[in-house]
């Protein structure tokens, strides 16, 4: 034999060799192919995992399959890291860098709602299974579950009006905050650390998933987009004429038809209702700060756990199917919404229905109607699942502005509001520092009048309704002071937060109360002789006290308020009383 015929057959032999090894690792991969079913899928649809079994569930997944990373992005009340799970078919998890379309899927805020979690494992296990196919240029960002605390109390009976799961987690994290009230004002390590999150994945798309406790009809799932003429601009536009059209249209192929929320209560929903406004404190209302186009998703309570689940997942794959053909619509609105911000001179701070404005839904409900109760003499809704219809229905999805505001070209925090700061950084706002002490001409803000709820709310005395007059006056900086230019991709934050009269501002969530509480006084016998001295000093102040003695004769009948208005129009009345210590340039 000669060498050249050695070689060759030696060569066949490592050949044979090669494949016989390459069949026995594909052998033995599948063969230990993880069991990646779960306690949903072994129950029927009727059961939800606890936390520990869906990070577990995760963990598996991604040491499995190199399309999976999980990801731990800062703590929570809890204790437990919240997590963060990306999937993307060709492994490219370089947010930063990529070019891809971004979605992002919240699950579990109320963990009680569990529908979202279990739709969200099932959908990242067909892909990895290759039982759905994804885009390479699309990246899925998945919360497992946000509130872990409330997760890990679970319970079978909090949930008074919701058909399944049989145990599931509690509303209240493990503070007993409702986390969907919290992304403005940051009480909690969670909203700290979905800020984080949020920025890291940097989503074009948000989705968070919900279960309502409302009005009954025949739709297992309903929606909530971003409110569009809130969200304005070309962005709004796009959601309500593109994105919720194409999910109406597919969902129904899929024999899942969806609905707009059925924002009712104590009512039956065929005699018309509104869209929900998501301020900022919730979810979707918070992504819209930052350009992020969103949709919150509530499921119907009373129907079947496996119905709700299936209908969730038949959501989450339609607005992958909508990435797919429109990521780089997506992309460009999102990167332009907020240069078509800046080039208005003024911003709309509240909104109220527009009851002039409205579509005509082909709604599929039940009839309601009020019947005696068994337990009172009072009527009770009831709604008659024997007599089902289709019929149209009012649905008032226009919001008008009734306030707007000049965009400044500056805001001006002093460096002491070190806890407006923190929120400041944990939502990538950028500023300069001010080099040196000095002078300038600003804007400065007094609040002139509020009302706040006699009752607690989250966490808080909530102001509202609040007004204030500005004035320009004098202001003095000084070094490291912040100078923070609205021209940049976080202006709607800026200006719903840091204007004191917006709905979620920080001054609404009590941020600044110190300021509405004097802290100098005077003694009337001491003030008095003074009093006497400045209004004949002060002659049109005194004419303008005595036009009110004249006018109030319980002011002119008690002392101390003639002493306190007095002393109020004095250089003795602290400057600071009702004065917003942040500060606006105006453009220009």
């Amino acid at each position: 034999m000669t060498l050249f015929h050695l070689i060759f057959k030696m060569k066949n032999y490592l050949s044979i060799i090669a494949a016989i090894l390459l069949l026995s690792s594909c052998e033995s991969k599948t063969a230990s192919l993880p069991d990646f079913r779960t306690i949903y899928d072994k129950s029927n649809g009727t059961q939800t995992p606890t936390y520990d079994q869906v990070i577990d569930f995760y963990s598996e997944l991604a040491r499995y399959s190199d399309e999976v990373e999980m990801l731990e992005m800062g703590e929570t009340d809890s204790g437990m890291p919240l997590h963060l799970i990306l999937y993307n078919s060709k492994g490219d998890f370089d947010l930063k860098n990529s070019s891809n379309l971004k979605l992002l899927i919240n699950n579990g805020i109320h963990p009680g709602e569990s529908d979202g979690i279990d739709a969200t494992i099932l959908l990242y296990r067909d892909l990895v299974q290759g039982k759905l196919t994804l885009d390479e240029k699309i990246t899925i960002a998945a919360i497992p579950i946000y509130n872990i605390g409330g997760a890990l109390n679970r319970n079978t009976s909090s949930r008074a009006n919701q058909n399944g799961p049989e145990e599931y987690g509690f509303r209240g994290n493990s503070r007993n905050f409702d986390l969907n009230r919290d992304f403005v004002k940051a009480d909690t390590k969670n909203a700290r650390s979905f800020a984080r999150l949020f920025h890291f994945v940097n989503p074009d798309l948000f989705i968070d998933n919900h279960v309502s406790n409302g009005a009954d009809y025949q739709y297992s799932i309903t929606h909530l987009f971003s409110q569009s003429d809130k969200f304005g601009g070309k962005s709004g536009e796009f959601i309500k004429n593109i994105w919720q059209t194409y999910v109406e249209k597919e969902m129904r192929e899929l024999e899942s038809p969806i609905s707009p929320y059925v924002n009712v209560f104590g009512r039956t929903p065929d005699s018309g209702f509104s869209q929900f406004m998501d301020y900022p404190r919730y979810s979707t209302g918070y992504a819209s700060l930052f350009n992020t186009m969103g949709m919150m998703v509530e499921t119907h309570m009373l129907k079947t756990y496996k119905d709700r689940v299936e209908s969730t997942y038949k959501l989450l794959e339609t607005n992958l199917r909508f990435g797919e053909q429109h990521f780089r619509e997506i992309q460009n609105l999102k990167a332009n919404a907020w240069r078509e911000v800046l080039e208005k001179d003024t911003y709309p701070l509240k909104f109220a229905i527009d009851k002039n404005n409205y579509v005509k839904l082909n709604f599929e409900g039940y009839e309601g109607e009020f019947i005696p109760s068994e337990i009172g003499d009072y009527k009770r809704l009831y709604y008659d699942h024997k007599k089902p219809f289709t019929k149209e229905v009012l649905y008032f999805n226009a919001m008008k502005p009734t306030m707007e505001i000049d965009i400044p070209e500056f805001y001006i925090v002093p460096k002491s509001q070190w806890q407006v700061i923190n929120r400041l950084e944990e939502n990538n706002i950028t500023w300069t520092s001010v080099s040196r002490d000095s002078i300038i001409q600003a804007t400065v803000s007094y609040v002139e009048s509020y009302q706040t709820r006699e009752n607690p709310y989250e966490g808080h005395y909530l102001h509202y309704n609040t007004k204030s007059i500005e004035r320009e006056e004098e202001v003095m900086l000084y070094e490291g002071d912040l100078m923070i230019s609205t021209a940049q991709p976080g202006i709607r934050y800026l200006l719903e937060t840091l204007e004191i009269q917006a709905v979620d501002s920080f001054f609404n969530w009590n941020y600044f109360d110190a300021i509405l509480q004097q802290k100098e006084g005077f003694s009337p016998y001491v003030f008095e002789d003074y009093a006497i001295e400045f209004l004949e000093q002060n002659p049109r102040i005194k004419e303008q006290l005595i036009q009110k003695q004249k006018s109030d004769a319980d002011f002119n009948q008690d002392g101390y308020k003639q002493l306190n208005w007095i002393f109020k129009q004095t250089p003795m009345f602290e400057s600071a009383y009702n004065r917003y210590p942040i500060y606006k340039l105006s453009k220009g």
